[in-house]
């Protein structure tokens, strides 16, 4: 097993179990207990563990919250092949929502240009990255801007996004499970986050395979309320399963 997907194994059982021991992890991944010590160390440099005696927890248990530019180092290969997979679910014109975070960043780069689109962000990276396209009629949705996710948040975008109405909102998450639906650390972004969802007809969640069966602080929404959830290969069949049942049609990317 290479040093990439060892540490993909860690993190996953660690925000499925909120901690992991240096002795079991060695056992499990047949490897010295060195060298455990080192892939967290190199994880928690991501900013997504945080070492401990013995082993190491995931910072969501801490009540910390990774910043953008943590998140967008893990899973890069698996967002964007979310991404590309995503952009089966965008219209052929009319307005969509592109939901603050490091999948929708890649989804926003990858917008076609064959298209007339409008497009609603709280998201300051996405804003960047769009407003020279001609193609795309661009809305910031203001308010106080977190500084860990550069998402606008508050009263502001609360009271803009009551005002519209997209065919599709491109979602982010923290967390997915059956029992609790979406969940986000952060009540305020949640709170935007459910504004997005009820500001459009069509639901589309972004998430790779280490937010499945992840619970967070915030609730988001129900899976009642998600149309597709877009994941990427690696997620486990029987997470797959228990989702789909739920409602959601599951892409694997």
């Amino acid at each position: 097993m290479y040093a990439p997907e060892r540490h993909q194994q860690i993190l996953t059982r660690a925000r499925t179990e909120g901690r992991v021991d240096v002795a079991s992890l060695a056992v499990e991944l047949d490897v010295t207990p060195e060298t455990v010590r080192r892939d967290l160390t190199a994880i928690e440099r991501l900013g997504l563990l945080r070492r401990v005696h013995g082993g190491a927890v995931a910072v969501e248990r801490l009540g910390i919250e990774p910043g953008i530019a943590d998140r967008e180092r893990v899973m890069s290969a698996q967002k964007e092949r979310i991404a590309k997979a995503a952009l089966d679910e965008l219209p052929d014109g009319g307005a969509i929502i592109l939901d603050a975070g490091t999948t929708t960043i890649r989804l926003a780069s990858m917008l076609p240009t064959d298209r007339d689109l409008t497009v609603v962000t709280h998201g300051l990276p996405i804003v960047t990255m769009l407003a020279g396209r001609p193609n795309i009629t661009l809305h910031l949705v203001g308010g106080t801007v977190r500084g860990r996710t550069l998402a606008a948040v508050g009263s502001w975008a609360l009271a803009a996004l009551t005002q519209i109405h997209a065919d599709v909102v491109f979602l982010g998450t923290n967390g997915v499970t059956v029992e609790r639906g979406l969940t986000t650390p952060d009540l305020a972004e949640a709170q935007v986050k459910r504004a997005l969802v009820a500001a459009a007809r069509r639901v589309v969640v972004l998430a790779d395979h280490t937010k499945l069966g992840v619970s967070d602080f915030a609730l988001v929404a129900p899976l009642s309320a998600v149309d597709v959830l877009v994941t990427d290969t690696d997620a486990a069949p029987e997470l797959v399963d228990e989702i789909e049942a739920a409602g959601p049609r599951v892409v694997r990317a």
